[in-house]
């Protein structure tokens, strides 16, 4: 048995280890009310450019009126035989089972479409993903080839793709949650819109863990594309919080001052909303359909950058619910320590009566 001296020390660093998680868990409450914030903002903007491009599409001809082709490649539905999977997850552990869940999701999801004979192709963005799946799967091999015309005055670079597996990891795009940006979702987007527009890939999909509120969350696969139905999420699959988890995550909201309710609507929402939807004429200064080719690639990033956002919310809940829980076993295990220190000095205490009490009656 340890003796008192030692049951000190043990409680001093468990007091020390409770600062510390009591400090990560107010440090998650304060960037989770920053993301949702940042999400509240953007709902506006998207919620109007997806007005904007349902007014254009009452206004342009989605297929071609002589071959009765798909006017947008976006639109185009082709057999899925090559497929994209872009992961989300985190940066940073001690966050529960945030990235493990998401990392869990996706590799059912590619495992069924395996069992289809698909190939895959993995994009990850965050460094959890990228160490869980190049654990597993090798690296794409791309070539440059260089092509020079006219006298070597125009030289054209194009990347050629060597598949050497079923599933491959295309690219790693974990410089992202590093200081989430507009301008550079954007050019990840532009990067699968290509490979998309040159039928390079038929299908394209998101696992991310989807954020309403800290009870209501749940890790999503949405089809990004192609676009069926715009302002809507086409979820495949879906796994919901368990009622355990949602109490640990209520007690944790309401400790560090977080709403549990879903936030609601502002009036910048509520505006966006009615935003180009009056039974009115509108008149664009360009031509319908070339507006409505230039703002599909740009409703793809806002899909992908709304993931994103709802990403960094889900993954501080998840760590201030962490370490909610972490302060509250440091707690027990200090009740638990010193009760013990207590028994153990008790112990010595009467030892040490019975010792003199046995001495003087030798006497």
């Amino acid at each position: 048995m340890a003796n008192v001296l030692d049951l000190k020390r043990r409680i001093r660093s468990v007091k020390n280890t409770r600062q510390i998680t009591k400090a990560m868990k107010m440090v998650s409450a304060a960037k989770l009310r920053r993301a949702q914030e940042r999400a509240m903002q953007s709902r506006p903007y998207a919620q109007m450019l997806v007005n904007v491009l349902e007014s254009l599409v009452r206004r342009t001809a989605l297929y071609d009126g002589e071959g009765g082709d798909v006017m947008h490649p976006l639109l185009v539905e082709r057999e899925e035989k090559n497929v994209l999977v872009v992961v989300i997850a985190g940066d940073k552990g001690f966050a529960g089972a945030f990235n493990s869940n998401i990392g869990k999701a996706a590799q059912n999801f590619i495992n069924a479409r395996c069992q289809q004979g698909q190939n895959i192709d993995i994009e990850t963005v965050g460094r959890k993903a990228r160490d869980l799946f190049r654990r597993k799967y090798s690296e794409a091999v791309w070539e440059h080839k260089e092509e020079t015309y006219d006298n070597e005055l125009s030289r054209h670079i194009e990347e050629i793709r060597h598949r050497a597996a079923q599933i491959e990891l295309a690219h790693d795009n974990s410089s992202l949650l590093t200081k989430l940006s507009f301008a550079e979702v954007d050019k990840v987007a532009h990067s699968i819109i290509d490979r998309y527009e040159r039928n390079e890939i038929d299908a394209v999909y998101l696992v991310y863990n989807e954020f309403k509120s800290v009870i209501a969350q749940r890790v999503v696969v949405e089809k990004l594309l192609p676009i069926r139905k715009l302002g809507s999420h086409e979820i495949t699959a879906s796994e919901e919080m368990n009622e355990e988890q949602k109490e640990a995550a209520a007690h944790a909201a309401v400790t560090a001052g977080i709403s549990l309710n879903t936030p609601e609507e502002s009036v910048a929402e509520q505006e966006a909303k009615k935003f180009g939807t009056a039974d009115v004429d509108y008149i664009f200064d360009q031509d319908p359909a070339r507006l409505f080719r230039h703002l599909m690639p740009r409703y793809v990033t806002t899909q992908i950058y709304h993931a994103l956002i709802e990403s960094v919310a889900s993954e501080h809940a998840a760590r201030m619910t962490a370490m909610d829980a972490a302060t509250s076993n440091a707690s027990d295990m200090i009740d638990s320590l010193t009760l013990l220190m207590n028994r153990v000095r008790q112990a010595a205490i009467t030892k040490e009566i019975i010792e003199i009490v046995s001495g003087a009656s030798a006497l």
